[in-house]
């Protein structure tokens, strides 16, 4: 069995389509040739080269490496690794037939492949950090194998998605682009890090105080619950000098390490009910299942969802304001790099 990371599309938005409709493309926009027609890689590099004759040859020999596997090595059987960019989950499928070369498109949609999607929504914070190292390749395809990430992720597999591994990743001035990776995405992996360094040092109802932190610095006044029942609520917030003002907010935190399911969410919406909020707010480390996501269109005018991801962001656009003994805790710095022109 092998792995292959396979995007869905530079910001994920094939992520949807991938995942309702049981498939997973090629996205290069507008090629449109059948790639069973070549016969070697160097074939494929010139059909590339007259698709897109303003692309340097670097790229159009890198986007070849990536492309030639979809059709000519990938097998029935192999698993598809695809990292969400909407949340900070990861989606696991298994191939079920050959490539297929689909004429009428739509633009891209000219290349697919069928697969089954047997587990979705793996928190990211599941996963080793070199395993994450390889999530985070530039590449759209590639194979993932460093290791012996293909039989570790098997059984990770059977051990309902826990690693019984611990492999440390190098330090980021040890690390250097392979063939694999295609060169780091530093800000996955920065993010990654901070995920990892939050889990350890604020879990349980540590991670309140994070959301906590956040809203005083957005101008809430809040109320945290002490350990223990909550009564489906772990922080009260609202503006103003005295906290009387709007939007009355309850607060929900989740640490544990499978995705929310919909009860969590039917208890945040009684709970806003029950203390007379206006709105509500529903964090879970290990994201959401999609039992959840699809009650976003009906509660948005009264709930907001945060994952991992969306935490971070979050506490790191209010850095600064933070209080400074929470500051101190926080060893973060900012760090401005150049984005990656090709993908």
């Amino acid at each position: 069995m092998s792995v292959w990371l396979i995007r869905a599309g530079r910001d994920g938005e094939y992520e949807s389509k991938f995942l309702n409709e049981g498939n997973v493309y090629v996205t290069w926009d507008g090629f449109d040739r059948n790639l069973n027609s070549f016969e070697v890689q160097q074939d494929l590099r010139e059909a590339l080269a007259e698709v897109y004759p303003d692309v340097k040859a670097g790229a159009i020999k890198n986007w070849a490496s990536q492309i030639w596997p979809f059709a000519k090595r990938m097998k029935i059987g192999d698993w598809v690794v695809l990292p969400s960019k909407k949340k900070g989950s990861i989606h696991f499928g298994k191939i079920t037939n050959e490539y297929q070369f689909v004429p009428e498109g739509p633009n891209p949609y000219y290349h697919k492949r069928t697969v089954e999607w047997f587990a979705q929504d793996i928190p990211r914070s599941n996963f080793d950090q070199d395993l994450l190292y390889s999530f985070g390749a530039f590449m759209t395809i590639c194979r993932i194998k460093r290791n012996d990430a293909e039989d570790r992720l098997r059984k990770m597999a059977e051990n309902n998605w826990k690693s019984t591994f611990a492999i440390s990743l190098p330090d980021v001035d040890d690390i250097e682009p392979n063939e694999e990776s295609g060169g780091l995405d530093v800000e996955r992996f920065a993010k990654d890090q901070i995920a990892k360094f939050l889990t350890a040092k604020f879990s349980g109802h540590g991670m309140a105080r994070l959301v906590e932190a956040v809203l005083e610095a957005k101008g809430f006044l809040t109320y945290r619950s002490p350990e223990g029942p909550d009564k489906g609520v772990d922080l009260l917030a609202a503006p103003g000098a005295l906290g009387f003002n709007s939007p009355k907010l309850c607060v929900q935190v989740k640490t544990g390490d499978t995705p929310v399911d919909r009860p969590t969410l039917d208890q945040l919406i009684g709970a806003m009910q029950n203390f007379g909020a206006d709105s509500g707010l529903l964090v879970s480390w290990s994201g959401f299942k999609g039992s959840v996501d699809k009650e976003l269109p009906s509660q948005f005018f009264r709930v907001r969802l945060w994952d991992q991801d969306t935490l971070i962001e979050e506490l790191l656009g209010c850095y600064e304001k933070l209080d400074e003994e929470l500051k101190a805790e926080l060893p973060f710095k900012r760090v401005w790099t150049i984005a990656n022109p090709e993908g």
